[in-house]
């Protein structure tokens, strides 16, 4: 018998690629999606092509409650659950003067309150089951560097960080591993580059020199998923090219004295 899966926000970008990834690992797959109907239709229609099977559940983690009966119903539809991707994410760019609570709330809601949630849910089962699990959490470099006019989302993201070794430390005894995933700029519809090769795409300030790809990412996530990573809790997994290395460079070329 597969494993079990769950993937939030899986319609598009590194949640499909994940959902495609795991499912090719072996796992049934449970995806949620908010809006695009037509992109979670396409996941379901990859995943079952591999030959798993796949149930799709609209999400809206701007409620945040709204999570756990989700992932409780995906769980009861597949027949159980084993890991949990929190893939679902949003963003916010106003300067941090501006920004309105109303905002910031939304940000956090979706980003840290909904991950918080669905990975309370996720993890009451697999510890209920007695099988262990994995739990991914997907961040930022972000959850590590500032970035201006993101308050909210570096604070979500770093949030969401610390959340991930909490977790880590009180549900190793169960068994269950938990483990951030932080991408750097990914050709998503996130960052405006889906469907572009990031292979095409000119980056000077990443020392690859491009952008990474959502099947990247997903084969890190597919990796802290696995039954071999059972070594691996509490980590943050920093998958940026390089990006966050690049703050020597301006060091390195500052004149001594």
């Amino acid at each position: 018998m597969g494993r079990i899966a769950i993937v939030t926000g899986a319609s598009s970008g590194i949640g499909r690629a994940t959902a495609v990834s795991l499912a090719r690992a072996g796992c049934d797959v449970g995806i949620t999606y908010r809006g695009a109907d037509e992109g979670a239709a396409e996941v379901k229609d990859e995943v079952e092509a591999i030959g798993r099977r796949c149930e799709v559940r609209a999400l809206d983690l701007a409620d945040p409650a709204a999570g756990p009966p989700v992932v409780d119903d995906l769980a009861e539809a597949l027949g159980g659950l084993d890991v949990l991707v929190n893939n679902a994410g949003t963003g916010d760019t106003t300067p941090f003067l501006e920004l309105e609570l109303d905002d910031w709330r939304k940000v956090l809601a979706v980003d840290l309150d909904g991950a918080f949630l669905c990975g309370q849910a996720a993890a009451r089962r697999m510890v209920a089951a007695g099988r262990g699990g994995r739990i991914v959490n997907v961040t930022s470099v972000h959850e590590h560097v500032p970035l201006d006019e993101s308050a909210a989302y570096c604070a979500a993201k770093g949030g969401l960080g610390q959340l991930t070794k909490v977790m880590a430390l009180e549900l190793a005894p169960h068994g269950i591993t938990v483990n951030a995933v932080a991408p750097g700029e990914i050709a998503t519809p996130m960052t405006g580059n889906d469907d572009v090769d990031p292979e095409t795409v000119d980056r000077p300030y990443i020392p690859v020199g491009r952008p990474g790809s959502a099947a990247e990412m997903a084969a890190v996530i597919a990796f802290l998923a696995s039954p071999e990573a059972s070594y691996v809790t509490g980590a943050s997994i920093i998958a940026d090219g390089g990006l966050l290395l690049m703050a020597a460079i301006p060091n390195q070329r500052t004149p001594e004295g």
